[in-house]
């Protein structure tokens, strides 16, 4: 069964997305790109202050200087320092760039090039955290500062000035670190453009006379997380509990020649190893000294990965896959296509050394990006990029006929932007729209979808949504992570009105998936957060200008950068960036986390599976934690050999994952080898 929509050829919506890290806002209407003689950009340059918006219009004029009303303009920038919206610009972060407004065709577009100078509004509030502990003599407390605009938004860039009042009492090195030279009132002061804050001090003799560090542990492998627990007591034997020890450590290499220059990490009282050797831990608290050595193992995770299955789609690019058991007791996937022309394949993966398509569903699209299947497989959806009467939204399927699913409706309130990602549950959809907000669509009955709700974080783009135990976790590029209450009810939300519990902002500002995972040995609630960062610009290995021939066959192998942050969610108002898993030389996509073991479409990286057991810290690509890496390739592909792994899941045993430009694979990792 095909079921046909109409559609129409190219547009750029889902290249916004895939090309390098911009945001974009096309003009709605109909397409006139070939009739685009030439643009006007008003005003012709920009200047102005962070934080703020000013108005920006773009006019296209066909050969004969008639205006093309409903000609597809895209607008884009860098998505860190510049937010495009409808006929607006808004102002992020201080710099000098390039607003680029195209319209025409990929062959010979019409470009015209917008300079925007942005500058800082000033500050108008510092503030000091010490870290906790009493300041005593011969002991270094170390402090940080912020500063702050009028609108309460931090400087994250702020030029700070630190001094002491008393440099006989206490001194201040450039990174707010204090130590105390001798016993007194001091005033240590931040500055940064003539604003000013202060902390007073009265430094007390030290008390300390004995420093005895308190970890069980003499042996742990590489990534092995130690808590670091020290105790310091008076000459009397009494504790010493407010003064601030610091911990650092000593290393010998296993490996001289082989080992990095950072072997290890401390941070917030936690100490990893990222690379076997003996380490001497090392706790102070002014002249008084304690260590302790730890031999650190390899970790040794690795196993052999083997293609068992394949279902090819060499003539069109591949995007998202979605398994599923039916309630036919037969096991099927759900497989969408990019720049395809609005084909989704239904595979039966039963036998997964021998995927077979049983269906495929045209819809109204250029791109399916994303696909999913309610938790009991009673409905399938397809999103929609790219739709010719603009209206996008997405298409739902009956499944009740698996192998061969028919539309049951489709849904298009406050969706006509077009959906790049979805997440399901048995009575609701959760659908991106136009990247700037998620619809709740209530999906109990499939042939009546109805809209429930939605939220829009204010002035955020959201990529990717993924919903547990009721809290919805976003994506959302710069602002980073967005947790909603959708139905857990602690926080006072309903998925009629969803309520806000936090929000976390990552280190690159280009959050792009995200996956909540709890931990069932220690608890905890990690988010796993992957970059999409499609410009290499800048690196040692710039990559390939593969642009051009995006989604052409015979084009140019794709390139990437970015990777994974790991964050601990457990509290959601005190969120920690604990850890990461980079790979230089590629950059992270989809991500499934389950039994310990993160599986990860890594772009050309391929697909990626790691190890995550344990507390985490630390980069766990430097750890050894890698089990196994695959990279697809297919002479045929429709770049050939190139691997570009877009999503990747478990399932029964084996890994399925597709590849942008060679279709459905299906792997498994061999059992590790039992060493006698």
């Amino acid at each position: 069964m095909n079921v046909i929509m109409k559609r129409q050829v190219v547009t750029l919506s889902f290249i916004a997305s895939f090309s390098a890290p911009l945001f974009a806002q096309e003009q709605p209407g109909p397409r006139t790109d070939t009739a685009v003689a030439r643009l006007v950009v008003e005003p012709a340059n920009l200047v102005v202050k962070a934080g703020e918006t000013v108005p920006f219009k773009v006019t296209a004029y066909d050969s004969n200087g008639n205006v093309l009303r409903a000609a597809r303009i895209r607008v884009s920038g860098p998505r860190a320092a510049v937010a495009v919206g409808e006929g607006q610009v808004k102002a992020l972060r201080a710099g000098r760039y390039e607003l680029v407004a195209t319209a025409g065709g990929r062959a010979a577009p019409v470009i015209v090039r917008v300079p925007i100078a942005i500058t800082w509004p000033s500050i108008t509030r510092v503030a000091i955290a010490p870290e906790p502990g009493r300041l005593y003599a011969g002991v270094t407390l170390a402090h940080d500062a912020q500063a702050f605009h009028a609108d309460s938004s931090e400087r994250k860039e702020a030029m700070i000035t630190w001094r002491s009042s008393h440099e006989k009492v206490a001194i201040v090195d450039r990174f707010g670190n204090v130590s105390a030279m001798g016993v007194g009132p001091v005033t240590i002061t931040a500055e940064s453009e003539g604003v000013r804050s202060s902390v007073r001090y009265t430094v007390a003799a030290n008390p300390v006379s004995t420093l005895a560090i308190e970890i069980a542990e003499s042996t742990v492998r590489s990534g092995d997380v130690l808590h670091l627990k020290a105790v310091a007591k008076r000459a009397t034997g009494a504790v010493v509990a407010d003064v601030p020890i610091t911990w650092s450590y000593t290393y010998v290499p296993d490996d001289t020649i082989a080992a990095p220059g950072a072997t290890g990490i401390v941070d917030r009282g936690l100490f990893a190893a990222e690379v076997p050797g003996r380490y001497t831990l090392l706790a102070t608290a002014g002249p008084t000294t304690a260590r302790k050595v730890i031999q650190v193992t390899p970790r040794d995770v690795r196993r052999r990965i083997n293609v068992t299955g394949r279902g090819a789609i060499t003539h069109v690019n591949t995007s998202d896959l979605w398994p599923w058991t039916a309630r036919d007791g037969r096991d099927y996937a759900l497989v969408g296509t990019w720049g395809g022309d609005g084909w989704g394949y239904v595979f039966d993966i039963t036998n997964l050394a021998a995927p077979v398509i049983t269906d495929s569903i045209q819809v109204n699209a250029r791109t399916i990006n994303d696909v999913t299947v309610s938790p009991d497989g009673r409905y399938g959806v397809l999103s929609r990029e790219g739709a010719s009467d603009r209206v996008n939204g997405v298409v739902i399927l009956d499944l009740a006929n698996p192998a061969h699913p028919k539309v049951a409706a489709t849904f298009s309130q406050e969706l006509t932007g077009g959906v790049h990602n979805m997440f399901a549950t048995n009575d609701y959809l959760f659908a991106i729209s136009g990247g700037d907000k998620y619809v709740i669509v209530d999906v109990r009955d499939i042939y009546k979808p109805k809209y429930a709700s939605e939220y829009n974080h204010p002035n955020s783009r959201v990529h990717d949504v993924w919903v547990r135990d009721g809290i919805a976790y976003s994506s959302e590029w710069g602002t980073g992570v967005v947790a909603v209450d959708v139905g857990n009810g602690k926080y006072g939300g309903t998925i009629e009105k969803p309520v806000l519990i936090a929000t976390y902002p990552t280190t690159s500002g280009a959050t792009h998936e995200i996956y909540p995972y709890v931990q069932k040995n220690t608890g905890k609630t990690y988010l796993f957060l992957g970059d999409e960062i499609m410009s290499r610009q800048g690196r040692v290995w710039e990559g390939t200008n593969y642009g051009s021939t995006l989604g052409q066959r015979g084009g140019v192998a794709q390139t990437s950068a970015g990777y994974t942050h790991i964050v601990d969610f457990t509290d959601p108002k005190n969120p920690k960036n604990i850890a990461k898993y980079h790979q230089e030389e590629f950059g992270s996509h989809d991500i499934i986390v389950e039994d310990d073991v993160m599986y990860q479409a890594y772009y050309d990286g391929g697909l990626r599976v790691v190890d995550v057991s344990g507390e985490l810290l630390g980069n766990l690509a430097e750890q050894r934690r890698e089990i196994a890496v695959f990279k697809a390739f297919d002479p045929n592909g429709r770049t050939a050999n190139a691997s570009f792994a877009m999503n990747a899941m478990p399932w029964k045993g084996h890994i399925l994952f597709t590849d942008f430009n060679s279709g459905l694979w299906v792997a498994k990792l061999e059992p590790k080898p039992i060493v006698p």
